[in-house]
């Protein structure tokens, strides 16, 4: 008998609620046999915790779920290759550059704070030798 995982098993190996496996399923990243009376219980098989933790790694990365699924179901397909690996590239190419973009506005932001301190600084240092004179 193949290895399968319950809800349970899973949230709890990944550190997830039992409501972010059942929303990863909605959003067609996981796909769990039904079982039990009325199909109430989930088994999930070894195919869905690889995709689970493919998710959760793309997650890391700042992927949105729509993206993972993407790349996942890529994966998955028994298509070319090279086809997969340039969309893989090219989502990561876009990422990279919002994630470029978001790093310069922020050193702007920090140089712009960095510039109010030492405005400050001075106009303290003002005020102090104003009052000890």
């Amino acid at each position: 008998m193949a290895t399968t995982y319950t809800i349970s098993d899973l949230a709890k190996e990944f550190d997830l609620t039992t409501r972010a496996m059942r929303f990863y399923e909605d959003m067609g990243l996981l796909q769990p046999e039904r079982a039990g009376p009325g199909g109430r219980n989930r088994l999930y098989s070894p195919r869905d915790r690889t995709r689970l933790r493919l998710t959760l790694r793309a997650k890391r990365l700042g992927l949105s779920l729509t993206e993972a699924k993407e790349i996942i179901d890529l994966y998955d397909s028994p298509r070319d290759t090279g086809v997969q690996l340039q969309k893989f590239l090219t989502v990561l190419a876009v990422h990279r550059k919002q994630l470029e973009d978001q790093l310069a506005d922020l050193q702007a932001t920090l140089e712009e704070v960095r510039e109010h301190e030492n405005e400050a600084q001075g106009l303290l240092r003002t005020l102090e030798q104003k009052n000890h004179s």
